[in-house]
């Protein structure tokens, strides 16, 4: 049996504002569905992200009744390449993005990051790579 790895679904409470925020402040093009669904597809450059409606999928498990979020570390991070993170922590910031971690550089990691989270509170990472110097 062979697994072939499709796409990443997000499980989102706040489904309209994290539609908007891929949309409009990440610039992903809507494959299906629209801010007023509670599913949509979004391509996202070598993968494809979806959203689904938390509570829909909490039904189809029935798992309604169970406590909707732990406090904990975060779990998932979704990481995209850009060109420059500078660049695009300015571009963010413009658009009213709070980041979670400012840029900066990991030479032990080869990358240059900073990170921050949708409207759902999912940590998004930005990276480009940076030399060993």
């Amino acid at each position: 049996m062979q697994f072939k790895y499709e796409f990443t679904r997000l499980l989102v409470t706040n489904f309209r504002e994290c539609f908007i925020f891929y949309r409009d402040i990440l610039g992903f093009t809507p494959l299906f569905g629209t801010e007023n669904d509670t599913y949509a597809d979004f391509s996202a450059g070598a993968a494809n992200i979806a959203l689904f409606d938390k509570r829909e999928m909490a039904a189809t498990l029935g798992a309604e009744n169970l406590p909707k979020r732990a406090e904990s570390q975060d779990g998932v991070c979704l990481v995209f390449g850009v060109a420059s993170v500078d660049e695009a922590y300015a571009h963010l910031r413009a658009k009213g993005v709070t980041l979670a971690a400012e840029p900066a550089d990991h030479p032990d990691w080869g990358i240059r990051t900073a990170h921050f989270r949708d409207p759902d509170g999912n940590l998004i990472e930005i990276n480009q790579p940076i030399g060993h110097g």
